[in-house]
């Protein structure tokens, strides 16, 4: 067990910090988004409840998911522009008091990434600091499946991000902070991870995180210090 005076200080010393996206900076969970946009939201919302609970493989979800949804390349344009995510409070201030200290920020998501870099681009957050699972369309822009080579395609994905980050960049020391237990599965390689319920509560993440907050103006306040 580490403690928390050093979780304090392996936060305010790393070099880079990882964010999930659904439920974290954002306050929704794009894939149901798309699903009520779509019209089948009381099917998906139950697969993610299961997923987001570690009870079904990721890649199987998504793929499930996704074949209910079906959406094509003009829906998730439209989505984007007529019901943009909102921002979790305090995220803004949050990277930017992160971006001022130099620290690398990324988002790692198992959501997708046309909807992830809209947000991205609203935080300053550079698009190749991106990790996300790719929607493909056909020529008439109908659904056509995802990459199911992106790491964040499957379980354990949002881990070998941050070990790939740590390979390519030389980082010391990653903090992830997320809500779901995919996120807490990437400590390790993560060096620190700290729970986030702000927006969801998920038991297993509050039950078993070293660090667990629900605001992100106790991290800014970390910073401040």
């Amino acid at each position: 067990m580490v403690s928390h005076s050093e979780l304090r200080k392996l936060f305010c010393s790393a070099d880079a910090v990882c964010f999930d996206v659904d439920s974290t900076v954002i306050r929704e969970e794009g894939i149901d988004e798309l699903a009520k946009f779509c019209g089948v939201e009381d099917a998906v919302s139950e697969m993610t409840r299961r997923a987001m609970g570690g009870a079904v493989p990721f890649k199987a979800a998504l793929t499930e998911r996704l074949a209910l949804i079906q959406p094509s390349r003009e829906q998730v344009q439209r989505l984007i522009a007529e019901h943009p995510p909102h921002l979790t409070p305090g995220i803004r201030e949050l990277v930017s008091r992160l971006q001022e200290r130099n620290v690398q920020v990324f988002l790692i998501s198992g959501g997708f990434r046309s909807i992830v870099e809209h947000v991205a681009s609203r935080l300053n957050i550079p698009s190749t600091n991106v990790f996300a699972n790719r929607l493909k369309f056909y020529f008439n822009g109908e659904y056509a499946g995802f990459d199911e080579m992106q790491p964040t395609a499957e379980s354990g994905g949002k881990g070998k991000v941050i070990k790939l980050l740590k390979e390519k960049f030389h980082f010391k020391k990653i903090v992830m902070i997320g809500d779901g237990a995919t996120d807490m599965e990437a400590c390790p390689p993560a060096d620190v991870f700290i729970g986030f319920g702000g927006n969801v509560i998920r038991q297993q993440v509050k039950d078993n995180a070293e660090w667990y907050i629900t605001d992100f103006v106790e991290l800014l306040g970390e910073l401040e210090e």
